[in-house]
């Protein structure tokens, strides 16, 4: 399309965009839960973890390992689920081998030959290091909450990106599942978006909490974006 023809980076966030991270909270915390004597339903479990993500993530800067065990702390009390401290980190140490959704691997591959990649991640460097080796993820550079110690929604990752490798708002192009952690503050600043929609025909925002802000388009998968950039589709994505 003639209004991205100045895009030369295309930016992603990746828990919850490239991996499916909500599959990977509920392989954890579901058995915890589980033990509860009126255990939640996915959704009410989905609804508390992004809203204690949230809350501590909001407050100073704590790196993301720790934000995940006072999380797995706070889920446990909330619905009154049997769990001894040396459970807390159990989120943590299963991050890296979350999985990618099934599209990922081979679309960031293609992307990749057309664009330059950047991740933009509210985590950890070993623990995106450690995602990265496990699903093949192809990408050029990353901004970590590590990095600018702050979590989005607030700006810093967007303004590093932007700075670090030179970049003015309208070459970049960000890709994200949640509007209220990536949509919201990319287009704030004046940056185009994608609203790749991991959660079409579920109801509710889910692990990502709410948001409010408009995309500038919106898609359900990579073939979706393949589509807007005029990507020839790779067949093993078909």
């Amino acid at each position: 399309m003639a209004d991205l023809a100045a895009i030369t980076t295309l930016t992603f966030d990746c828990y919850g965009t490239l991996i499916d991270w909500e599959a990977g909270i509920l392989g954890v915390v579901r058995p915890f839960l589980d033990q509860c004597r009126t255990p939640p339903t996915d959704d009410q479990l989905l609804a508390a973890f992004a809203h204690f993500e949230r809350r501590i993530q909001a407050g100073p800067y704590l790196p993301y390992r720790n934000v995940l065990a006072l999380v797995m702390r706070e889920l446990t009390a909330h619905f009154d689920a049997p769990v001894s401290a040396h459970d807390f980190d159990a989120l943590a140490k299963s991050l890296p081998a979350w999985p990618a959704f099934p599209d990922t691997a081979t679309a960031l591959r293609v992307l990749a030959a057309e664009y330059r990649i950047g991740v933009l991640s509210n985590i950890d460097d070993d623990l995106l290091e450690g995602t990265r080796r496990r699903s093949g993820l192809t990408y050029h550079w990353a901004v970590t909450a590590q990095h600018v110690r702050s979590y989005k929604p607030a700006p810093a990752h967007f303004t590093a990106a932007l700075e670090r490798h030179g970049l003015s708002t309208d070459q970049v192009l960000h890709i994200a599942s949640s509007i209220g952690h990536d949509i919201a503050p990319a287009s704030a600043l004046g940056i185009r978006t994608v609203h790749l929609h991991r959660r079409a025909g579920r109801g509710g925002p889910g692990a990502n909490g709410p948001g409010e802000a408009r995309p500038t388009f919106e898609v359900a998968d990579f073939v979706g974006l393949f589509r807007l950039l005029h990507i020839t589709q790779p067949a093993e994505a078909a």
